[in-house]
């Protein structure tokens, strides 16, 4: 990736106001934070040589137990759980869910969307909590 490149991913993530984006490719990745000072990191590493492994943006093997993947929220906005405060929840820990199952709602100016796995998995945590704030690319759910 060259000056060009990362340039104009600063200028997009200016564009769409993003305050975190990070890209990885064989023997390369970069991290680019926005904050009161925006200063891109950007590392190289040698990659070993290895099967081909799908991954989901922001997932991470969990330290000495199984591959866990996230379910990250797509925008800025308030995680809800449940349809109403007085609904069961969407999912609960060690639920079964696929690629089209809502997980949750998260409100974003006034409007309510509802969030799919967009995966296959087993829900092994919910990292969010009902009511509260989430960030663009945060982990809503980790599943196994």
């Amino acid at each position: 990736m060259d000056l060009k490149e990362i340039k104009e991913l600063i200028a997009l993530i200016r564009k769409n106001d993003l305050s975190v984006f990070k890209m990885e490719k064989e023997g390369f990745k970069i991290t680019l934070k926005k904050g009161t000072d925006f200063q891109p990191v950007i590392t190289t590493a040698a990659v070993p040589a290895a099967p081909a492994v799908v991954s989901i943006p922001g997932s991470a093997p969990a330290p000495n137990g199984p591959i866990l993947r996230e379910i990250t929220s797509p925008m800025v906005g308030t995680y809800y759980g449940s349809a109403s405060p007085d609904a069961a929840p969407y999912v609960s820990v060690g639920q079964e869910v696929t690629e089209d199952t809502v997980v949750c709602i998260i409100e974003a100016m006034k409007v309510m969307n509802e969030i799919k796995a967009e995966t296959r998995g087993v829900i092994a945590e919910i990292a969010a909590e009902n009511g509260k704030p989430v960030q663009y690319g945060q982990a809503l759910f980790k599943l196994k």
